[in-house]
């Protein structure tokens, strides 16, 4: 269901294939340009991260305070994003891009035949139904490739271009097949998912120290990012190890682009500005301003703050509502206004 992105993935990895004739090297070269493409994104989510981290430790007060009163806690902590103009949410996009990416990764490594040489699923079935090979979703392409290299005899269902297609596609890498699954078990294949591992932790402790939110996510998000992340680790194993090869670039990538924009966008120098945009606001809430105010029928001059202000032109407003709308009903009637209503309209008899 979530590999819905494999109909384009598909293809462009195919378009890397024709370049590099090397199912691992194209997983690589594909995944340095997706890195490459998502840059600006990346940049944009560092920036939100800067941002979010100055309020960061606003958001946990209140939830603190008001950790016993969901309501309250909800109220404030929407007026707080209102008032300072910022999205604790807003640097999730790329996260969820790279999610989605990764889904579909999965599914062209589960499916290659389909999705990179170009042959029905259908054809692939009859194909191992042939050559007597589960077909099991997940698995049935990745056995037919490692069988036809291993020199199973053409089947019926394939013709002579596609069969020598999947014989020529090459998913060797240092003398290991990219179709095999490492499992649980001890092997050389477990150096693919344990380097996924290996670099997905660098990756997390490295972004978050750069970034300058290493301690502060707590709770539900920071337990929902060590999750997903042991989510793609399990699929590291349980998936064909391209999969793994995929992974593990990503998270380089991912190092190498955050040491980058570190260098040339400083976290630090960013949220010292918006710590300075944070405190001008605080001072401009509560600095004082002379209004003139009715008080017992007579104006008087007060000095108010700004969110004292913002109170009493909303007292103004909901005051010259009321005024405009005095003689409209803004409710509705009762039994006995009822009743009197059509007393009064009934007509009366002549005497």
């Amino acid at each position: 269901m979530f590999g819905f992105l494999a109909v384009i993935l598909g293809p462009l990895m195919r378009l890397v294939y024709a370049v590099i004739p090397n199912f691992a090297l194209t997983l690589i070269v594909f995944t340095v340009l997706v890195r490459i493409v998502s840059l600006p994104l990346n940049i944009k989510q560092q920036k939100d991260m800067a941002k979010n981290s100055v309020f960061m430790p606003m958001m946990q007060e209140i939830q603190e305070k008001y950790k016993n009163n969901q309501q309250k806690q909800q109220e404030e902590l929407m007026r707080l994003q209102q008032e300072y103009g910022f999205n604790p949410m807003s640097g999730c996009l790329p996260m969820i891009i790279d999610m989605v990416v990764l889904f579909g990764v999965i599914e062209v490594v589960y499916r290659p035949v389909q999705y990179i040489l170009r042959i029905p699923a259908e054809t692939v079935r009859a194909a191992c139904e042939q050559l007597s090979i589960g077909t099991q979703v997940n698995s049935m392409q990745t056995e037919l490739i490692k069988a036809i290299h291993l020199g199973a005899a053409q089947p019926a269902a394939l013709t002579a271009e596609q069969f020598a297609a999947i014989k020529n596609f090459n998913t060797s890498f240092f003398g290991l097949d990219m179709c095999d699954i490492a499992g649980l078990r001890i092997s050389v294949l477990m150096i693919f998912p344990l380097l996924a591992a290996v670099t997905m932790f660098l990756s997390m402790w490295l972004t978050q120290k750069l970034s300058g939110t290493a301690g502060q996510l707590k709770g539900p998000m920071k337990y929902t990012m060590w999750a997903m992340n042991a989510f793609f680790i399990y699929y590291c194993f349980s998936a064909p190890v391209g999969f793994s090869v995929y992974y593990a670039t990503s998270n380089l990538c991912m190092v190498l682009r955050s040491v980058i924009t570190y260098k040339v966008y400083s976290p630090e120098k960013y949220k010292a500005q918006y710590e300075a945009e944070l405190a001008a606001k605080k001072a401009a809430a509560r600095s004082k301003k002379k209004v003139q105010v009715e008080e017992g029928g007579k104006a008087v001059v007060k000095e108010v703050s700004s969110r004292e202000m913002d109170r009493l032109r909303l007292e103004r407003a909901r005051q010259l509502e009321a005024e405009k709308y005095a003689g409209e009903r803004t409710r509705p009637l009762t039994e006995e206004e009822r009743a009197a209503q059509a007393a009064a309209q009934k007509p009366r008899k002549k005497s």
